[in-house]
């Protein structure tokens, strides 16, 4: 067994998901398991190196969890021809130009998204990249949830039969910071540092959907600003410049209607912090991030309308289970794994820069929604 150790610049990671998701729960739980198997029984093993402008931050993470390199010099470590890989999880307003110097210094590219602040520059990293022949990859973690993957099992199975509409709810109440810390870092509610639910969650939305039930070709959103005062990371008061919540209505290619409430001013009475509930013609699901359930035809109860007496249904006690019937590993984890082998083996790796650019999209068509109050179609995107 031979084992191919790869370096990976990991630009960024000091942050919440940098930290939680990508180092601890991905890459160095990779490292833990013995690398990623390769057919034929060599291994590839990460070696990552942290990467940041905080000094201080990056020494106590890298002893925290026992990683030897960090630095602060991002250009000395795409130099460095040992690294072939750069990752990026900054900020989104910071993201682009880093990219940009990594294609120059020939890195293979796996980033978070949005890719950029807008579509013309999601679209120029994408064009970038293909020109230069590195490989890129963007994380759409959510396509390997544990709940969405069973969704998307029943969908491939038949079990809806026409699918007729779709409801989203994601969202939870983050604390303004004044009695309690907020749970989300400041900028995500400054739109000049690139902050704004639409911005952050309809990439996300754009891939979910269209893995599930195709493309989607229109949208209609109406956004607001609900706390328009917060408290940031000391303390200091600051105005929120970006919305913190969308309704949105998508169309999907087919008939498919899609309506996705998106909300960090809104208590949550669900099973879940993202639910996804889809109803067809043979039957209808809820699907959370871990769990799903189902409900068929022939058990479907026969409701009616009469406010004058007690409801006689325990409506959520007529769902059932779907089972697990595997095992589901972390969602991040499971991506990074298939982009280290796509980088060294060339396995198929379908979430490039340009679908992560498609994210970018919908972000800006649905803000053009909402500024001008009225449909906007989708066009198809390439290079």
């Amino acid at each position: 067994m031979a084992v191919r150790n790869i370096g990976i610049i990991m630009n960024g990671v000091t942050g919440r998901m940098g930290t939680n998701q990508h180092l601890i729960r991905s890459i160095l739980a990779i490292r833990k398991q013995g690398g990623v198997a390769l057919p034929g029984g060599d291994v590839v093993m990460p070696d990552p190196i942290l990467v940041g402008r905080q000094e201080n931050k990056l020494q106590a993470l890298a002893a925290t969890h026992g990683v030897e390199r960090w630095s602060t010099d991002l250009e000395a470590c795409l130099a460095d021809p040992y690294n072939e890989i750069y990752f990026d999880s900054q900020t989104t307003v910071r993201r682009a130009e880093s990219i940009k110097q990594a294609i120059a210094a020939g890195k293979h590219i796996y980033c978070e998204k949005p890719t950029a602040v807008d579509l013309d520059g999601a679209l120029e990293l994408a064009s970038i990249a293909t020109k230069a022949g590195v490989k890129n990859g963007v994380v759409q973690d959510k396509l390997f949830l544990p709940g969405l993957l069973k969704l998307k099992r029943l969908i491939d199975s038949g079990f809806f039969g026409r699918i007729l509409s779709v409801r989203m709810e994601f969202g939870y109440w983050v604390f303004e910071g004044d009695w309690q810390p907020g749970q989300r870092p400041s900028w995500n509610y400054r739109k000049e540092d690139g902050g704004g639910i639409i911005v952050d969650m309809f990439a996300h939305w754009r891939y979910v959907l269209e893995n599930l039930f195709g493309e989607v070709e229109s949208v209609s959103c109406l956004a607001a600003t609900h706390i328009p005062k917060r408290l940031d990371e000391q303390g200091a008061p600051y105005d929120c410049t970006a919305d913190d919540a969308a309704y949105a209505t998508f169309e999907i290619k087919g008939g498919i209607i899609v309506q996705a409430n998106s909300s960090w001013a809104v208590r949550v009475d669900r099973d879940d912090l993202l639910t996804v509930t889809v109803d067809g013609t043979e039957g209808s699901a809820v699907a959370g991030l871990r769990d799903c359930k189902t409900q068929h035809r022939v058990n479907t109860p026969k409701p009616v309308w009469n406010p004058d007496i007690p409801n006689p249904f325990r409506f959520r006690d007529q769902w059932v289970e779907v089972p697990d019937n595997a095992m589901f590993d972390n969602a991040f984890k499971v991506q990074w794994e298939m982009f280290l082998k796509h980088v060294v083996i060339d396995t198929p790796f379908s979430w490039d820069l340009l679908e992560g650019a498609k994210g970018t999209q919908l972000a800006d068509l649905s803000l053009q929604s909402w500024q001008e109050r009225r449909w906007i179609d989708v066009p198809k995107l390439s290079l």
